[in-house]
């Protein structure tokens, strides 16, 4: 007998990937949602995950891989992941998905938008069949907005100083992320620092280029002050635009680089 094709959606704990859920968890009952704990999230993620299976009176299987980040550290000889290296989201999160599927046919739902130029995370594997619903049907971000507004949910809270979803040490943060991590986590900073400075032969990795943590930190002022005036200038331009949105269009101009995008919707 054969077995039927499954339907599944991976949640990050993002914006668009929630509002995909809520667009679509009526008319696929039968979906599978899913979320890569890597062990490393914000609180804040976990949160909003229970918020949304409340709302939308789903499950959501958790993934972990069968080594965490620390192991796969030693693997690696202590090489932090990187945007040129990132090892994270193949052995916390690609290979703990591809064995959720195994060989079963399944469908997977991707919340990328149509006002976005990019794909998410499409596997080698010939039975898994990526389809995008909002680039499908025109739905740009305003409209991710509005669902999740109209639904209850609205955004998760580390979107009032966080335009991304991920680990709280993701290398993708820009210096003002860093910066509001120390505020927001100074526990999860220091463990992030700690992380930079335990090198047995004295090597140095850092999680941003060209300095440490500690010497970002040192920064703080100049880079919460230039923040601050980005942020003035882009709300003078749209005075009636969200908060969030405003957050997410100047930190988008600090750093245009794509992130992993298992990690970011």
């Amino acid at each position: 007998m054969t077995k039927p094709v499954r339907h599944i959606m991976g949640l990050s704990g993002g914006k668009d990937s929630t509002a995909l859920a809520v667009l679509l968890h009526k008319e696929i009952p039968e979906m599978e949602y899913f979320f890569c704990d890597t062990g490393k999230e914000l609180q804040e993620t976990y949160d909003y995950l229970e918020k949304i299976k409340a709302r939308l009176g789903i499950k959501i299987k958790y993934l972990s891989p069968e080594k965490g980040f620390d192991h796969w550290l030693e693997v690696y000889d202590g090489y932090l992941p990187s945007p040129r290296s990132r090892w994270c989201t193949k052995q916390l999160k690609i290979i703990p998905l591809e064995k959720f599927i195994g060989d079963d046919e399944a469908v997977s739902y991707v919340g990328i938008r149509a006002d976005e130029n990019r794909d998410g995370y499409v596997s080698t594997k010939p039975n898994l069949k990526p389809v995008y619903p909002f680039k499908e049907r025109g739905m740009l971000k305003a409209d991710i907005i509005r669902l999740l507004e109209d639904h209850g949910l609205g955004l998760p809270d580390y979107y009032q100083w966080r335009s991304r979803s991920g680990c709280f040490f993701c290398f993708f943060q820009r210096k003002y992320e860093w910066v509001m991590l120390h505020e927001k986590h100074p526990d999860l900073f220091a463990e992030a620092v700690r992380y930079e400075q335990e090198h047995k032969d004295g090597r140095k990795y850092t999680w941003t280029d060209g300095e440490t943590l500690l010497e970002l930190l040192e920064r703080k002022q100049e880079i919460l002050e230039s923040h601050e005036r980005s942020i003035q200038r882009e709300t003078q331009k749209a005075p009636n635009k969200p908060l969030s949105e405003v957050l997410s269009g100047v930190l988008d101009e600090e750093d245009d680089t794509l992130p992993c995008l298992m990690c970011h919707l």
